[in-house]
């Protein structure tokens, strides 16, 4: 019996790096495409429309092709989607970690890019959440990141869990707050603490400004920089 396949996006199935054909080998049929021009099309058509009203019949038509020329390209929705995921990392300014002043500058710049990004894609949230994101773009941030820590000072252990961490956070955070159809209910949040018990509520309703009023950008400014102030702590003195 053949193995099963490994799904598109997992660590396996970027081991075997399936290529998509390129535009210089055209098979039978009709022109090729270029590659990169479908991942583009494909992550324009999520950020409109979203992950699960996306189809290959979509894609083929805003490419003025056809399903079975996409087919030339890539195995289906899926694969095509896992491209679309390492497209957005992509899409994550790396320049400049040489000139950081230390590991924390490169923790707190990198995260605030990489959080910028995933706003503007929201919608590929879910998709960057099923796997570990190692596809092309997504191993150089991770060695680009990972090398900055390292030549700051951290050590080996210490830069992987620091960027693991804090990765974790960007993510959560922002599919959290900016994620498909998250709506902002701070308001309603707010009316509702005002109407609890104040016998059986009375810290929550001290709070409750606080709780309801920061905007979403300050809270995620003040989570991570309990983060990385908190692995200054872990980290030796130099």
């Amino acid at each position: 019996m053949a193995a099963t396949p490994p799904p598109p996006g997992s660590p396996a199935w970027w081991a075997a790096r399936p290529t998509p054909t390129a535009a210089g080998a055209p098979r039978r049929g009709r022109p090729s495409l270029d590659t990169a021009h479908i991942v583009g099309t494909a992550l324009g058509l999520v950020d409109e429309h979203g992950v699960q009203a996306f189809s290959l019949r979509m894609l083929a038509e805003a490419l003025n092709s056809g399903t079975a020329t996409l087919y030339r390209h890539f195995d289906g929705k899926d694969e095509i989607l896992a491209y679309v995921v390492d497209r957005v990392l992509g899409e994550v300014d790396l320049d400049g970690l040489a000139e950081a002043a230390d590991w924390r500058e490169t923790l707190t710049v990198t995260s605030r890019r990489f959080h910028d990004t995933l706003r503007r894609h929201p919608h590929t949230l879910p998709l960057l959440m099923a796997y570990v994101p190692v596809g092309p773009h997504g191993l150089a941030r991770r060695e680009r990141v990972l090398a900055a820590l390292l030549a700051h000072g951290l050590p080996v252990d210490l830069a992987a869990r620091a960027f693991t961490a804090v990765t974790h956070y960007v993510i959560g955070f922002t599919a959290q707050q900016h994620g498909p159809a998250v709506p902002d209910d701070r308001a309603e949040l707010a009316a509702f603490y005002r109407g609890l018990d104040p016998a059986a509520h009375p810290a929550l309703l001290q709070a409750a400004r606080s709780l309801t009023s920061v905007a979403i950008e300050e809270e995620f400014d003040f989570g991570l920089t309990l983060l990385v102030h908190g692995l200054a702590h872990l980290a030796p003195a130099r």
